[in-house]
C-alpha cells in the first residue's frame, strides 16, 4: 500500500527521488576557479578528491577553503578526500617517447644516472623481486615485458606488446609484494598539508594487508587526527587475498579498478568487485567503486552504453559511492559526467538492488534499535529517518542497512562528523548541537526545517531514532510520526 499525504493526496513515490548513492569528483587544475568548483557542487558531487599523484601543496591550500565556502553557501556539508600517491614504482625521465615493437629489448636500470638506452626505475629492489621469465607491466598494463636476464644494476626485458614509453610511467609487478613502506616520505608530507586544511578522509594507495592501514592510523594518531577516516584502496593481488583483515582494519574500502585490473586477470575483476562490495556491506563499511566509470566522457559529451551499464551495476551491487577521476579532473564535460551518474543512480535505485544488506547481522542493543528503525521506515515508505548521533555510529548502521526509499537525516554535534558522513549511502548530515536542548522541541524544530526546505511533505510519515542519556542510564527509542509541527 502506498502512503499518501492529506495535504496533497500525492503518492510519496511521486515526490522527487532522493539519490542515495554518493558521487565523488576528483579535482584538477581548473578547479582553482570557483566557477569550476561550483559546477561540481551543482552537478551533485558529495565528496571531493585530491589526487596527490598530481596535486601540489599550493593547489590543496588554495582549493580546499574555496570549496568549503562554496558548499556552505549552498547549505551543504561535503567531504574532502586526500588520495595518497603511495609506494608507486615508476620509470624515470627519458625525454623523447620511445616506440617499442614486439621482440625489442628494453633495459630497466635501478641506477638513476644510467645512460641511454637504459630506462631508470625508482625502485632499488627491482632486481631482488624479479627473476628471468617473470613478467612486469608498464603504463597501466599497456606494455608487457618479460625478464630475459639481469646484471648488477639492470633487468634486460623482452617487449611482449607494442607501445610507446614516455616519462614517469607506472610499473606493476603482478603477484609480487614490493619492499616499499605503506607511507612514503612524499605521502607523509602530503598528509600533513591535508590535515592542515581539514581533510575528512584519507585514501591509502596500494594497501597490501591490515598492517598498512594500522601504519596510517598510527600516523594520524601521532598528528592528533584520529577522527580522519581511512579508506583502503584495493589495487593488487595481496590486497584481494587479505581483504577480510583490511575491511576490518579500515573505515572504508575503495575498489580501485585501474591498477587492480592490471594486477589481476581482467576477467576476474567483476567477480572481485562483487565480492568486495558484498563483504563491505555485510561488515557495515562504506565501499567506493572507482576508475573508468565514464572514461570516454573525458573528451566526449555522452557516455558509451557499456559505461552506463558499468555505473548501473555498481549502483545495483550497493556501492556507497561511485568515483570520477580524469572525467572531472581534466575532462571537457565534468558537470555532464556528474549528471550522468546522478541520472543512472536514481533510476537503478528505484528498481532495487542486489540485496547484500540482507547479510548484515546487527549485534547489541544500539545497532538493533537502528535496524528496527530502518525496517519501520521501509514498511511505512517514510520520507525521512531522523537520527541524532554523537559518534556517527547510528548513521553508519542505518546507511549499511540500505533503506529502500528513505533518506537518512543525521544530526551531529560537530561539523567534522557531519562532513565525514557525506560519504555514506543515503546520509544527509548536518551539524546541530543537541546535548543541551530538550529533545521533543529539537525534533519539532528539525521537522519544521525539513518541511520549510521542501525535503518532506506535510503529514508524511517519518521515523525518529533517538538516544537519550538520563543520569547513568541510556534510553533508545524508535518513533513513527507524521511531518507536522
Amino acid at each position: 500500500m502506498v502512503a499518501t499525504t492529506s495535504a496533497t493526496s500525492a503518492p510519496l513515490w511521486k515526490l522527487p527521488f532522493a539519490r542515495r548513492t554518493k558521487l565523488i569528483a576528483t579535482l584538477g587544475p581548473q578547479h582553482t576557479d570557483p566557477s569550476a568548483l561550483s559546477q561540481l557542487l551543482d552537478g551533485g558531487a558529495d565528496v571531493f578528491r585530491l589526487n596527490m599523484s598530481h596535486a601540489s601543496h599550493d593547489f590543496v591550500r588554495q582549493v580546499a577553503p574555496s570549496l568549503r565556502t562554496l558548499a556552505a553557501s549552498r547549505g551543504k556539508e561535503i567531504s574532502i578526500l586526500l588520495d595518497t600517491q603511495g609506494p608507486a614504482i615508476r620509470t624515470g625521465t627519458i625525454g623523447t617517447p620511445r616506440h617499442l615493437k614486439v621482440g625489442d629489448t628494453l633495459i630497466l636500470s635501478v641506477d638513476p644516472h644510467a645512460p641511454a638506452p637504459a630506462v631508470p626505475v625508482n625502485y632499488p629492489d627491482l632486481l631482488n623481486d624479479l627473476e628471468p621469465g617473470q613478467k612486469l607491466l608498464v603504463d597501466n598494463g599497456v606494455l608487457h615485458l618479460q625478464v630475459l636476464s639481469k646484471d648488477a644494476t639492470a633487468l634486460h626485458c623482452r617487449v611482449l606488446t607494442a607501445g610507446v614509453l614516455g616519462d614517469r610511467r607506472h610499473i606493476n609487478l603482478p603477484g609480487v609484494r614490493v619492499n616499499l613502506p605503506a607511507i612514503t616520505e612524499k605521502d607523509a608530507a602530503d598528509l600533513k598539508v591535508g590535515l592542515e586544511i581539514g581533510i575528512d578522509w584519507v585514501a591509502l594507495s596500494f594497501v597490501r594487508d591490515p598492517a598498512d592501514v594500522l601504519a596510517l592510523r598510527d600516523f594520524l594518531s601521532q598528528h592528533n587526527a584520529k577522527e580522519v577516516g581511512i579508506i583502503a584502496k584495493i589495487e593488487d593481488q595481496s590486497a584481494v587475498k587479505n581483504i577480510l583483515g583490511i575491511v576490518s582494519a579500515a573505515d572504508a574500502i575503495m575498489v580501485a579498478r585501474g591498477d587492480l585490473g592490471v594486477e589481476c586477470p581482467y576477467e576476474e575483476l567483476p567477480i572481485i568487485q562483487r565480492k568486495i562490495l558484498k563483504q563491505c556491506i555485510a561488515s557495515m563499511k562504506p565501499v567506493i567503486v572507482a576508475t573508468h566509470m565514464l572514461e570516454s566522457m573525458i573528451s566526449n559529451p555522452l557516455p558509451t552504453r557499456a559505461e552506463i551499464t558499468d555505473v548501473a551495476n555498481a549502483v545495483f551491487e550497493g556501492a556507497d559511492a561511485i568515483m570520477l577521476s580524469g572525467e572531472t579532473a581534466t575532462g571537457t564535460y565534468p558537470r555532464a559526467c556528474l549528471e550522468v551518474l546522478d541520472r543512472v543512480a536514481r533510476r537503478i535505485e528505484r528498481s532495487g538492488s542486489i540485496g547484500y544488506e540482507k547479510g548484515i547481522h546487527t549485534e547489541g542493543e544500539a545497532d538493533g534499535v537502528v535496524s528496527a528503525g530502518v525496517h519501520l521506515a521501509n514498511q511505512l515508505e517514510a520520507q525521512g529517518i531522523l537520527l541524532f548521533t554523537r559518534t556517527g555510529r547510528m548513521a553508519r548502521v542505518a546507511a549499511a542497512l540500505r533503506p529502500k526509499v528513505t533518506p537518512i537525516y543525521a544530526f551531529t554535534p560537530t561539523v567534522a562528523l557531519a562532513r565525514q558522513l557525506a560519504l555514506h549511502y543515503g546520509v544527509r548530515a548536518r551539524c546541530l548541537p543537541f546535548e543541551r536542548q530538550e529533545r521533543e522541541v529539537l525534533i519539532r524544530d528539525v521537522i519544521g526545517d525539513l518541511l520549510a526546505k521542501g525535503l518532506i511533505l506535510p503529514h508524511a510519515p517519518l521515523v525518529i531514532i533517538n538516544t537519550s542519556i538520563v543520569g547513568d542510564k541510556t534510553y533508545r527509542t524508535v518513533q513513527a510520526r507524521t511531518a507536522q509541527v
